[in-house]
């Protein structure tokens, strides 16, 4: 744990190889992460655990100078650069699908209906996720770190300042919420 806290206060000065180290020594997890925002989702198979830790870690590198203090921070950050990527992947497969700016032809085959509804779930679950910040943004942040992180309960704590008891309250609030959000 020493290591990781020095890498990131040399990754907060802005050094570009401590990002890279901290990366490598944290990839494990990064990937375990990962893992667990597709595995409930096979429908996704066009990214997969691998392509999304690694967009992870471009993004990561591409936003330059990471301000964290500790490792748990750095996860909870992780966890919203992958909410990012798998939204982003999301809207671009929807507005492909869509078209992408190319003349629609109307086409009479059931190849539509086979299309995945995968890319409109995440889509509707990150606008949901607007509604629960404007609510209560401790609960947005929850929810991006265990739903989108795989974090647990104590280290969602850690991150937050709160004990693993609030978080799962906050949780069970959040799943409430969200689920009104996703009906309407």
């Amino acid at each position: 744990m020493g290591d990781i806290t020095a890498l990131l206060k040399r990754a907060s000065a802005d050094e570009p190889a401590a990002i890279d180290e901290v990366f490598a020594l944290l990839y494990d997890d990064v990937h375990r992460m990962a893992r667990a925002r597709l595995a409930g989702n096979q429908r996704m198979t066009l990214l997969d655990t691998t392509s999304l830790a690694h967009e992870a870690y471009l993004r990561l590198r591409n936003a330059g100078r990471v301000d964290v203090d500790s490792r748990a921070r750095l996860m909870a950050y992780v966890s919203q650069v992958l909410r990012a990527v798998v939204v982003d992947f999301a809207r671009k497969r929807n507005a492909d699908r869509r078209g992408g700016g190319q003349v629609h032809v109307t086409l009479d085959t059931g190849v539509a209906d086979s299309v995945s509804a995968a890319d409109a779930d995440v889509e509707d679950i990150a606008s949901a996720l607007e509604v629960l910040e404007a609510t209560d943004p401790r609960l947005r942040q929850v929810v991006e770190m265990r739903y989108f992180g795989g974090m647990t309960d104590s280290e969602i704590g850690e991150v937050l300042g709160v004990t693993p008891r609030t978080v799962g309250r906050d949780w069970e609030r959040a799943r409430l919420l969200l689920s009104v959000a996703l009906k309407s």
